[in-house]
């Protein structure tokens, strides 16, 4: 092989293949039997890989089967970086730590791998089959190593430029997603996803401070099943809770043995990332970012990337709530605008109505004509408590709430509040989320909204009661549900004492 047909070799984007055609074209062109091209890690500085040729591996090592890349003649161009030429290898001092295998050396050269004042590894020959090494293989060898430099630098550039491109994009994505009208659970579940994809990490979970001054883990996504880690608390109190509380990230080594992390899913985590997603000075709650144990630790590039995520998300979070509420605002006000005009316009013509036709149906003495005006006066009555019952639901919330039987009559409970001045208690017996199927759910809210119109229609109502028993049982012993709605307002028939409202179904 010539030299110019190496010198193209750092254009090459497949930084690996690059350097084991680097270190393979060297020992050709020099006419050595062994090889070697270290790449150090650029932050803890071992090797984070090495490229071998003629050593019956005939390639990579990688992470785990590595010298440390500190000792020996090859670790000094590293301590030292100068070119390093011996006839006799072995019988030098400082000749050590060669890989597991190697062939005996004798006569080596090396040369640093060096980009600017950054030594980025070492290129290394040994045993040349004619001869010893000379000054001219020197610089030739210092020619490829300083393609091994370019092709290194140029891999790092182009993947962190990747890596860059792929954290803004994300971010950007969960931006829109989350302004699109997620509810908040589904927000902070795409929050904790997308980071950990973009991380490459084990597990991303999103906590949220609880009222004791701890925090729970309220979202996960795993690449199996999360259902052990929601719900894993931080107790007050604790060392990285203090900081995260803080507002500062917390990054952390290994999970399973750092003594700041105490929760019991600690065991199956390496390297992690805890970043505080505040904005405005708030802390809204807390993105962890773990790989598995004895995962690859994060770069500096990985923690200052995943921090600016953290700060977007965090944004995007707050904007996404303030959104949500402006939404539910509008529809609140939509609805009571209609509830207004309903109570206020159509209630009060159908009632004037009602009222006139009943003076009508007293001047009248034919039996035929006053049997039609007084199902009339029925129709317009019973049209009266349809419509003041649509009143009562419009002032309910919006149907993303929770769904179940008892969030649904408290939540319609809640919105009775709004016309009849004060908010009727409820009380429940027996498992109803459990109990009550779907379909009488949906006639024991009815019963209750006819229940509660009725009361602010008959008026003088203070107090409403709702009981709902879910373990009710009927005169021949059936189980069934139980709805009973008492007022102290006044009766159908205009007297005091109140009224008693019952409805009844089988479970």
């Amino acid at each position: 092989m010539r030299l110019e047909d190496v010198l193209g070799i750092g254009d090459d984007l497949e930084l690996r293949s690059t350097l084991q055609r680097i270190v393979d074209s060297a020992a050709e062109l020099v006419g050595a039997r062994y090889g070697g091209l270290g790449v150090v890690e650029p932050e803890r500085g071992g090797l984070a890989e090495l490229f071998t040729t003629g050593t019956g591996e005939g390639g990579r090592r990688t992470a785990g089967r590595l010298p440390d890349g500190r000792t020996g003649l090859p670790g000094l161009l590293l301590t030292d970086p100068r070119p390093l030429r011996l006839d006799d290898a072995a019988a030098d001092p400082r000749s050590a730590g060669a890989p597991p295998g190697h062939p005996p050396v004798r006569s080596f050269l090396g040369v640093p791998v060096q980009l600017d004042e950054e030594v980025l590894g070492h290129l290394y020959l040994t045993e040349k089959r004619a001869g010893l090494f000379t000054e001219q293989d020197q610089n030739l060898l210092r020619v490829l190593a300083s393609q091994a430099a370019v092709a290194i630098g140029n891999a790092r550039l182009y993947g962190t430029a990747r890596q860059r491109e792929r954290w803004i994009t994300g971010a950007a994505a969960v931006t829109n997603a989350l302004l699109t009208g997620v509810n908040a659970m589904d927000a902070l579940t795409t929050v904790a996803e997308s980071a950990r994809v973009l991380a490459d990490a084990f597990a991303g979970v999103v906590l949220q401070p609880t009222d004791e001054g701890g925090m729970e883990i309220v979202a996960a996504s795993t690449s199996d099943d999360p259902g052990d880690i929601v719900g894993t608390t931080i107790a007050p109190g604790s060392p990285v809770l203090v900081q995260l509380l803080g507002g500062e990230p917390v990054f952390i080594e290994d999970s399973s043995t750092d003594p700041r992390m105490t929760t019991h899913v600690r065991s199956r985590f390496g390297p992690s990332m805890m970043l505080p997603l505040q904005s405005g000075g708030k802390l809204i709650g807390t993105l962890a970012l773990p790989r598995r144990r004895g995962g690859r630790p994060y770069r500096a590039v990985d923690r200052l990337l995943a921090t600016q995520f953290a700060s977007q998300a965090a944004l995007a979070l707050v904007l996404a709530d303030s959104q949500h509420d402006r939404e539910r605002l509008a529809v609140y006000e939509d609805r009571d605008r209609i509830a207004r005009d309903l109570h206020d316009l159509v209630v009060q013509r159908l009632f004037a109505t009602e009222m006139m036709l009943e003076s009508t149906r007293r001047r009248v003495a034919e039996p035929a004509l006053d049997g039609l005006l007084g199902r009339a006066v029925d129709e317009l009555d019973s049209t009266i408590q349809e419509v003041r019952t649509t009143i009562f639901a419009l002032q309910q919330p919006p149907s993303d709430g929770p769904t179940g039987v008892r969030a649904t009559v408290l939540r319609e409970t809640g919105g009775a509040a709004v016309l009849l001045g004060f908010r009727p208690s409820v009380r429940f017996i027996g498992a109803v989320d459990t109990l009550v199927t779907p379909r009488v759910a949906r006639e024991l809210l009815a019963a209750l909204r006819d229940a509660l119109a009725a009361a602010h229609r008959r008026g003088g109502a203070t107090a409403i009661e709702v009981e709902i028993d879910a373990a009710a049982r009927s005169a021949d012993g059936a189980g069934g549900v139980r709805l009973v709605v008492t007022d102290d307002g006044a009766r159908e028939d205009g007297g005091p004492g109140g009224t008693t409202l019952t409805w009844e179904s089988p479970r």
